[in-house]
């Protein structure tokens, strides 16, 4: 157990948590405390879920670092009601994109819809088939596999990600980051290029002209392996991140429908 739970410690950080430096306050949303602590007494968990727990918090202090660094970022898309994709080139991660848009629904309900309902996702986001949780550990790490579905002609096949996850609440903002890790659960699947992510995460946090809606900030970063130009994976990654916010905006409006008729 012992050699299988230093692997999993030192070899799953892949390039995304080395040398992690810099800040780490997300200060439009996060006035104050920087200190995210595991909800669960970090001693009652195994070796190896302590590990999880380290990467999930790493990933989400490294997200908040790049998201609190306002400069150099690039626009990639700008649309009429105001979504916009930006990107920038850091080093040890390579380009990483950040989608920006006012959602109209409470950052409750959305955090409700992408964390507890995480394994819904596939049925009204068309670029992803399925999400799978395969461990979770205490209330905020969790493990999961993701199969992405295809791309207009193809253009980027089948990939698959196994990511520990990190859901954060803190006062009225919320966070959700990840990164690629390993899990025995879910070795390489024949048919998909695994491909790699992190650190992501998505930050809600309530609009300060009206507590309805919610700013919604979504930090991309995925190295999707095989021979694909690096012309096609921008173009790719942030058409993705706009079409996942229109996919979000029609799935609450459709669970808000629901919910009125109910009541």
């Amino acid at each position: 157990m012992l050699p299988a739970t230093f692997k999993l410690c030192a070899g799953i950080s892949y390039r995304h948590t080395r040398n992690m430096t810099g800040k780490v306050l997300f200060q439009e949303s996060m006035p104050g405390s920087t200190t995210f602590g595991e909800g669960a007494p970090y001693s009652t968990y195994s070796e190896a879920e302590q590990c999880y727990v380290q990467q999930g918090q790493e990933a989400l202090q490294k997200s908040i670092s790049i998201l609190s660094d306002q400069d150099g970022w690039q626009t990639e898309i700008e649309n009429a009601n105001g979504d916009k994709v930006m990107s920038k080139v850091l080093p040890d991660i390579g380009k990483v994109f950040k989608l920006e848009v006012m959602l109209e629904q409470k950052t409750d309900y959305l955090y409700e819809e992408l964390v507890d309902n995480m394994e819904q996702m596939g049925e009204w986001n068309p670029n992803v088939k399925q999400v799978k949780v395969l461990q979770k550990i205490g209330q905020d790490t969790m493990i999961t596999h993701e199969v992405s579905g295809e791309t207009p002609g193809n253009v980027v096949g089948p990939r698959d990600f196994v990511s520990v996850r990190c859901a954060k609440r803190r006062g009225s903002t919320c966070f959700l980051a990840g990164m690629s890790t390993q899990h025995p659960g879910m070795p390489e699947q024949k048919g998909f290029v695994r491909a790699e992510n992190g650190p992501t995460c998505i930050v809600m946090r309530p609009s300060g002209e009206d507590p309805n809606k919610t700013k919604f900030t979504w930090l991309l970063s995925l190295d999707l392996k095989g021979w694909i130009p690096k012309t096609v994976i921008n173009r790719v990654l942030s058409q993705t991140q706009v079409d996942f916010a229109n996919h979000l905006r029609h799935r609450m409006a459709s669970n808000g429908g629901v919910e009125a008729a109910i009541a």
